[in-house]
């Protein structure tokens, strides 16, 4: 009788499993309680909005003071993120002209990011957020419609406990190494390429 392989994978994993229970131990230094963290979302794959915004409702749910700018989509947008949040109580913003690679009128693009930039600075300095998301912002800093050296003071400035995360391929070299996590999201496979369009409640 042949040896079951599903048998010898889970038998192998147990192995590796309870050897690197065995050796974990905690890492010495850990900083406890609040601190307010600059997170970025990036890369070419899907789920950067999304996990955002998985991190906004389990801050919501924690009691923090949460909310969205969106730096493409516009004011009147009303996606699936944008009825849950409703729904939830939570306040958000499109800033954008909807989809800025296609704008006729990339100037007023411009100017929309950089309008929407004082708003989302001003939400940052309020001291009345415990946690604020720059959706898309990459974009508005790749294409240098926001400098870089202003949004690095402004987040020198912000409260010690404010968290904020920005999302979109591209991240500028600076912001990544200034942040204090970065996860870039690879693409492996996208439904697009087969073919298959947007779908309601998974990409709007």
């Amino acid at each position: 009788m042949s040896e079951d392989p599903t048998a010898r994978l889970r038998e192998e994993s147990m192995k590796q499993l309870g050897a690197q229970r065995d050796a974990h131990t905690k890492k010495e230094g850990l900083t406890r309680g609040r601190r307010g963290l600059v997170i970025v979302n990036t890369g070419d794959g899907k789920g950067k909005t999304t996990a955002a915004l998985g991190l906004m409702m389990r801050a919501h749910g924690r009691g923090l003071r949460v909310q969205l700018f969106q730096f493409i989509k516009h004011e009147n947008a009303k996606f699936g993120e944008h009825r849950a949040l409703e729904a939830l109580g939570i306040p958000f913003a499109g800033l954008g002209d909807g989809f800025t690679w296609r704008s006729k009128d990339l100037g007023g693009s411009a100017d929309m990011a950089a309008a929407g930039w004082e708003l989302a600075k001003a939400a940052i300095l309020s001291a009345e957020h415990d946690l604020v998301v720059l959706d898309e912002f990459t974009y508005a800093l790749k294409y240098g419609w926001v400098g870089w050296p202003e949004v690095r003071e402004v987040l020198e400035r912000r409260d010690p406990g404010l968290h904020v995360v920005v999302t979109g391929r591209g991240a500028l070299p600076e912001l990544v190494e200034y942040a204090d996590t970065v996860t870039e999201m690879g693409m492996v496979k996208h439904a697009y390429a087969a073919g298959i369009g947007a779908q309601a409640g998974i990409e709007h």
